[in-house]
């Protein structure tokens, strides 16, 4: 058995859990979360503990029940602590603005370019080269962020564009003078 499915969650304070047949829905308070469950798949929830089952040992319920696991600790942990992503600009003139729901970024185009930031996603922006994309969803979260940094990947010569706080870039020598 799966040993991230065989997990028992625990339910943390101020957050209901609701089960209705193939439905779960997570409320806290940062938000609401709702996950359709497959058939074969069987979710409990009692005294605080959430349990996940699979009816049988079929390749595709051993895949769907560590992740349907996965799925609602994520949940859990976004309706009572929620997710962030941090992110980083380099380069000369580039810059995030935060207006609201739009973010702006200048990234060395002719032009800025204009993100809208989906429903639940908080924008913030500490310094012009810093943003902080957080909210109660990991999925939503993490898309958004991930389409800032491709505005502009980070490049390996010097280094330029958007890249996630703790990331890495390797860097390449380029070309030596003869």
């Amino acid at each position: 058995m799966s040993r991230i499915g065989r997990r028992v969650l625990t339910v943390p304070e101020g957050v209901t859990v609701t089960i209705n047949e193939n439905n779960v829905n997570v409320k806290g308070k940062l938000g609401e979360l709702s996950l359709t469950v497959k058939s074969g798949i069987t979710v409990k929830c009692e005294d605080g503990k959430v349990t996940v089952e699979r009816a049988n040992d079929s390749k595709e319920l051993k895949q769907l029940h560590g992740s349907t696991n996965a799925n609602i600790n994520n949940m859990l942990v976004g309706v009572s602590e929620g997710f962030k992503k941090e992110l980083e600009i380099n380069g000369v003139g580039y810059k995030f603005a935060v207006a609201g729901n739009t973010l702006t970024i200048n990234a060395g185009y002719s032009h800025p370019v204009k993100l809208d930031a989906p429903s639940g996603i908080k924008l913030e922006s500490p310094s012009i080269t810093e943003l902080t994309v957080s909210g109660f969803d990991k999925q939503v979260v993490g898309e958004f962020a991930a389409k800032v940094r491709d505005v502009r990947l980070p490049e390996p010569y010097k280094g330029k564009g958007i890249k996630y706080k703790d990331e890495h870039i390797r860097r390449k020598e380029g070309k030596k003078a003869a």
